[in-house]
């Protein structure tokens, strides 16, 4: 993991593309802004992770529905 200290208006860029902007510091809170291309997805982690369990559930769902076809079928 990279440690950088950032002060409000400072940036730092990731690649070419993706640049993270420091907008504000209120107390122990931050503000980021966050400039990429629309082609990268950017989601907070708890989203991100969300996604992810709905996405296994949507596969094993396909999975079961699969094999029931299957079955019926046999």
């Amino acid at each position: 993991m990279l440690v950088l200290s950032r002060k409000k208006d400072e940036s730092i860029m990731i690649g070419d593309q993706i640049e993270i902007k420091i907008l504000a510091v209120e107390g122990e809170q931050i503000k980021l802004g966050i400039v990429a291309p629309k082609t990268v997805k950017v989601h907070r982690s708890e989203v991100f992770e969300a996604i992810q369990a709905q996405n296994k559930e949507a596969l094993s769902a396909s999975s079961s529905f699969l094999e029931q076809l299957k079955q019926n079928k046999d």
